[in-house]
């Protein structure tokens, strides 16, 4: 729902047995998609980032080669009476319901019934310069319609129900916070003006819409309108934390106030269905996937990192299609890298928290970390050269002399006084491989408990490094 500091913005789905398993606090519905190496590394982040923020539960799906992996629930759903996480409970998925109103709008529009191009006026002529805001601007963020929900928290008036009405003559008929297409600014109120386009040109409510066009044909079972009732006690419970105080039971919004900007929850299982269908382009027609992937550029040419209910960037060196959710009690990340035919799931039970957004980004790692022999060997050559340099030396017999000429006395200082006091880094992997300039591009992920770095290297073709770097992630 809110865009925030901490969660910004297949061909057969289920193509083996599942094996319900039950470890501790952690339920896992295992597949055979992924190693066993690969699903333990991914089970140990899950628990580190559940330890390290306190948060409650992650329901987390992993999506590789179109199809699902991997579904894993750890923590608890639930804290009285203490409830373990399963893979079938249902979160709220927050702002990521944001795409699906899209993709309604793009049907529509293959429909006929209507256009991205066409006014606002055509269907709601009384709002704030209606004849100039058109729906791709609503859709990405360019109207200039001021977001009825930036906090993040659940304000006193947002505990009692309101109509799409109301928050439109309240936020939609008030002076532009920019001119449209001028400006990129998060808005939930522009997506309450695009369900109400949805329902007054298909005829139907939102959700009914929603339920045949999109969760039917795509055998999402589970979905649920958090809009108009809570989840119930089969499901995860939303919590909240003042500062570092203890968890809390989250308020719940008043009924409206979610209207197709964060009304949907389901399981995690159910949103990588979604997912595998951008992958394989199986709801839309091509040129509408196209629509909702494609960065919206402002006036002036500037770009916006987001399409049609998505963010439209780059995570682990490669295409990927993403965005955060956040509602009262929940934060949520989801990670579709299309070329890869994968996608990742996050799903957690607190709102205000980072943990979503950073478990996401470790399974991804995690995910397209080359595991072959000479993978290993390289990363590790890459981890002893990072501890020499901690201490501030290095084994000149693996540098080419422009590397050599480049770790003079001064660099070698610089790297010991600003590596070594971090310590031994407690995870140092290589996440991406490419050539450049006759080079091998090696880079790696180097993190520590409180910090994450990235290193990268270029080798020679007979085996000498050419550079060695380190910087912030």
């Amino acid at each position: 729902m809110r865009q925030t500091g901490f969660a910004k913005c297949g061909r057969v789905l289920l193509s083996t047995c599942l094996i319900f398993l039950n470890i501790s606090n952690k339920n896992v519905w295992a597949q055979s998609g992924l190693s066993p190496d690969l699903r333990d590394k991914i089970d140990r982040a899950a628990q580190d980032v559940l330890n390290q923020t306190g948060v409650p539960s992650a329901s987390v799906a992993v999506v590789k080669d179109g199809e699902i992996a991997y579904l894993q629930a750890y923590g608890s759903a639930r804290l009285e009476p203490k409830t373990a996480a399963k893979p079938e409970m249902r979160y709220s998925i927050g702002s990521i319901s944001k795409q699906f109103t899209a993709s309604a709008v793009l049907l529509l529009q293959e429909d006929g019934t209507l256009s991205l191009d066409d006014k606002v006026s055509k269907f709601l002529p009384n709002l704030t310069r209606a004849n100039e805001v058109s729906i791709r601007q609503l859709l990405s963020h360019t109207s200039g319609y001021q977001d009825y929900w930036p906090q993040d928290y659940v304000p006193p008036f947002m505990l009692t129900p309101i109509t799409s009405e109301k928050i439109m003559d309240l936020w939609a008929r008030k002076p532009l916070d920019f001119d449209p297409g001028t400006k990129w600014q998060y808005s939930n109120t522009n997506y309450v003006i695009a369900g109400v386009i949805i329902e007054k040109m298909s005829g139907e409510p939102l959700l009914k819409f929603l339920q045949e066009r999109i969760f039917t044909p795509l055998g999402m079972k589970s979905v649920a309108n958090i809009d108009q009732e809570k989840l119930g006690d089969t499901d995860a419970t939303g919590y909240m934390r003042y500062a570092l105080g203890p968890l809390r039971p989250a308020p719940k919004e008043g009924k409206g106030w979610l209207f197709a900007a964060g009304e949907l929850a389901m399981p995690a299982g159910d949103l990588a269905r979604w997912d595998i269908s951008i992958i394989q382009q199986k709801l839309l027609k091509p040129a509408s996937y196209v629509e909702l992937e494609t960065e919206v550029r402002l006036k002036n040419g500037l770009g916006t990192q987001y399409g049609l209910g998505l963010d439209v960037t780059t995570q682990q060196d490669r295409r990927a299609l993403m965005h955060g959710g956040e509602v009262s009690g929940f934060t949520t990340e989801n990670m579709v890298f299309p070329d890869d035919r994968a996608a990742v799931v996050v799903l957690t039970n607190q709102d205000a928290a980072r943990a979503s957004g950073e478990l996401a980004r470790r399974v991804s790692a995690i995910l397209f970390t080359v595991q072959d022999v000479a993978t290993v060997a390289k990363t590790e050559q890459a981890r002893k050269i990072f501890e020499g340099l901690q201490h501030g030396n290095i084994d000149r017999s693996l540098f080419t002399e422009n590397a050599n000429s480049y770790f003079d006395e001064q660099a070698l200082k610089d790297f010991a006084s600003g590596l070594g006091s971090l310590g031994a880094p407690v995870e140092f992997s290589q996440t991406r491989e490419a050539l450049r300039g006759g080079m091998t591009l090696r880079v790696y992920r180097v993190r520590f408990p409180q910090q994450f770095l990235r290193a990268w290297t270029y080798e020679m073709p007979d085996g000498k490094l050419e550079q060695y770097q380190v910087s912030t992630e």
